[in-house]
């Protein structure tokens, strides 16, 4: 029988990414909701519900310039901050549009939240003014550079800072900046983002010459939706909002009276000093270092991306040498712990424009990760991300993402067998055999900390370190076994194969070593024996998935393609398994005849429906292609999926497991898979679970551990994933792959 999913089942999160968004407080909440059903009048409305709201709303302005110390100025209720940005920048550049400045610029912080440049950069050209957009260096502390203001701000038409920064918890020293500002251009326009210091800084707005501060409500326990714009009393304003003149003329449109009710309850927290709710500085602090120590618990090679001095106490960014911020947030994720990869805004980029602005290492940019909690915090959920995360040591030494001083005798996924390592496309592969001595074919400079943590933490005797071609901008092998802290072993080849020597025995495995040109003129494959059969061929970037390797290079051949395939077809079985040196269609695993049947041109050298001239002229073609593309790398030309992907939802899934016997196949990396149990949070037996990463697809494959007779549930974290994975499964003429449609998210 079907179980549905027991919801008391799910593991509570640990919401740590609270300068992305916030939960909103129960009070607040209460709040809202009575404003929604009971207090709901129109403040323009003239009858005494409508008098009630519009109280209600003059109530909540005037306690909004009490908490940031605004005696004098306007409070104007916005949909949040990027309206109260937009709202400033307009009023500004419209009041100056006619200035009589030679060469004018617009000023903002290298730091801002990207809001802030491109709302500038956006008005500048619509509005025809043309200023020189000019971005403020910060030193490497975040911390803006004052000489350079003074220098430029003379030229000024308007200049943007920020109070706290989103992704640093950085804090600018606002009566210094005024001081530089001031003396050298009085009147200039200054904004100053102020989201992140609501709560968390004592303002006094009033006592600084700002022009304009935006806030918002959804950063601190009010509803998303609501945030409100500080203007100077006799600062330019032109509404940005027409129609019927509501907010005094200000902003038209109905005022959003019960997010201005969260506001009213968030507002009159942060005066009582009897309230218990919004934490003193001092145990924020102390919080902070709590959350420091079980971080430097769990990752010895932590690295703080800011002073603790200079940054509210509610952030921290930390990196950590050779683990990514992926990984990071994938094992967070899988143990219930929300964090984010720098500003939840960007947090598709690749690396932080913050910390490049502040000079770090490449790496502490690429790895970073915020970890932000609210001023409501408490004790209790301190304590609980503390556990979580200390929790996490063991998880992370077993998967050798760090080493462990203790003995770890489950070593499951980081050794025995094939394990697929990529970087930006292309492969590394480490063969791992029951006695424990390695090889590692087409090493990457930038995965060689990961490959040493796992020889190392595993205690693996490497056989050798080869290559399977090298292009003239490729880094000598010995580069790599220096990085790698290991000697290299004398009378090595170009590749890394030692001289004299046919085959290396690995374990029980032969390595063979087969000459295959074509890529370029000293092109290898390197054949794993199992006795007198291929298993396993490292063919590095002769074949890729779904295509074959360029052949336009300076040292490139076709003809020698030819006859390498031809002569590679001779000695591989159709269940060889192919391990390229790049997998630009994210195929993960393919064997032999799966290969030819989704690579025409290669099918057609092997079965000889062409010749060699024939081939030669085809390639050609495809290269001249394959170089009008945006992206030129080493050569792929993706085949289409030749299976419609078939997406199920949970309950769908969990009754195919119960029912006809299915696996759930958890596609995650073993870290994620140990830190988040799936089959008691399932509530499902365990035999029917299992977990095979994809870096791993290739290992299950060669050693008929996954049955294409047996039907699959897959599921990662998103359904991202499980999606690429049930498509290359199909291309190995599994028939029975499911993926689960939004992963684990959407439990």
């Amino acid at each position: 029988m079907f179980t549905p999913i027991d919801p008391h089942l799910h593991q509570p999160q640990v919401y740590l990414d609270a300068n992305a968004t916030t939960a909103v407080l129960p009070e607040i909440a209460d709040i809202v909701s009575h404003t929604m059903q009971v207090c709901f009048g129109n403040p323009s409305s003239s009858h005494i519900t409508g008098i009630k709201a519009k109280h209600l709303m003059e109530e909540t302005r005037q306690l909004a310039k009490q908490v940031i110390g605004a005696q004098t100025g306007h409070i104007l209720f916005t949909s949040g901050a990027t309206e109260g940005i937009q709202t400033a920048i307009v009023s500004a550049l419209l009041a100056i549009k006619e200035h009589d400045i030679a060469e004018p610029i617009l000023m903002y912080g290298a730091t801002e939240h990207k809001a802030v440049p491109n709302t500038l950069a956006h008005w500048n050209s619509v509005l025809g003014i043309n200023a020189t957009m000019m971005a403020i260096s910060v030193d490497q502390d975040g911390l803006l550079d004052h000489d350079f203001i003074a220098e430029h701000v003379g030229q000024a038409l308007m200049i943007c800072t920020m109070a706290v920064n989103n992704e640093t918890g950085v804090c600018q020293d606002l009566a210094l900046l005024e001081q530089v500002i001031r003396a050298n251009n009085p009147s200039v326009a200054w904004m100053v983002d102020c989201v992140q210091a609501l709560g968390k800084l004592d303002l006094a707005i009033s006592e600084t010459t700002i022009d304009y501060a935006p806030f918002s409500g959804h950063k601190l326990y009010a509803p998303k939706g609501i945030g409100f714009l500080y203007i100077r009393e006799h600062s330019p304003y032109t509404p940005f909002i027409a129609g019927g003149g509501q907010e005094s003329g200000m902003r038209s449109g109905t005022e959003n009276l019960p997010g201005i009710a969260g506001l009213n309850r968030l507002f009159s927290l942060l005066i009582d000093p009897q309230q218990s709710v919004f934490k003193p500085h001092q145990q924020l602090h102390s919080y902070r270092e709590q959350l420091e120590k079980a971080l430097r618990s769990v990752f010895p090679k932590i690295v703080f991306n800011h002073r603790f001095d200079l940054s509210v106490p509610t952030t921290l960014n930390f990196a950590v040498k050779n683990i990514s911020s992926k990984e990071i947030m994938d094992l967070f994720d899988a143990a219930g712990i929300r964090v984010s990869a720098g500003s939840a805004c960007s947090s598709g980029a690749s690396r932080s424009y913050v910390l490049d602005a502040m000079s770090v290492d490449n790496w502490q940019s690429e790895n970073a990760i915020r970890l932000s909690f609210g001023p409501a915090a408490t004790q209790v959920e301190i304590d609980e991300a503390c556990k979580r995360i200390t929790q996490l040591k063991s998880v992370l030494a077993s998967a050798c993402l760090v080493i462990s001083d203790s003995q770890v005798t489950e070593q499951e996924v980081c050794a025995l067998g094939l394990s697929q390592y990529k970087h930006q496309g292309a492969c590394c592969w480490l063969f791992v055999t029951d006695e424990k001595e390695a090889v590692i074919i087409d090493p990457i400079i930038e995965l060689l900390p990961r490959l040493m943590n796992v020889i190392q933490g595993q205690k693996l005797t490497l056989k050798a370190m080869l290559a399977t071609h090298q292009h003239a901008h490729d880094e000598p092998l010995a580069s790599y076994y220096s990085l790698a802290g290991l000697t290299q072993p004398d009378n090595l080849d170009l590749l890394g194969w030692p001289n004299q020597i046919d085959d290396i025995q690995i374990g029980r495995y032969q390595l063979m070593r087969i000459s295959t040109p074509g890529h370029n003129e000293n092109s290898v494959s390197y054949l794993l024996m199992d006795q007198d059969k291929v298993v396993i061929c490292f063919c590095g970037d002769l074949i890729l998935p779904g295509g074959l390797g360029r052949t336009n290079l300076d040292d490139s051949d076709p003809a020698q393609m030819y006859d390498s395939l031809l002569s590679l077809s001779q000695r591989l079985s159709s269940d060889s398994v192919l391990c390229s040196s790049h997998d630009y269609a994210q195929s993960f695993a393919i064997d032999w005849h799966s290969q030819q049947a989704i690579n025409p041109l290669l099918n057609h050298v092997v079965t000889q429906q062409i010749d060699k001239q024939e081939f030669i002229k085809q390639k050609q073609a495809s290269d001249q292609s394959l170089a009008a593309q945006v992206e030129y790398f080493c050569g792929a030309v993706v085949s289409p999926a030749s299976h419609s992907l078939v997406e199920k939802s949970l309950p769908a899934a969990l009754s195919l497991i119960a029912e006809e016997g299915a696996i759930l196949l958890d596609i995650r990396e073993s870290y994620e898979h140990s830190a988040s149990q799936l089959a008691t949070l399932l509530n499902i037996n365990e035999q029917h679970v299992r977990n095979v990463p994809l870096n791993r697809i290739s290992d299950a494959i060669w050693q008929k551990r996954l049955d294409p007779k047996q039907s699959y549930v897959l599921i990662c974290r998103s359904g991202n994933r499980s999606r690429q994975a049930c498509l290359n499964l199909q291309q190995l003429g599994f028939e029975q792959v499911y993926n689960i449609r939004g992963g684990l998210a959407l439990l």
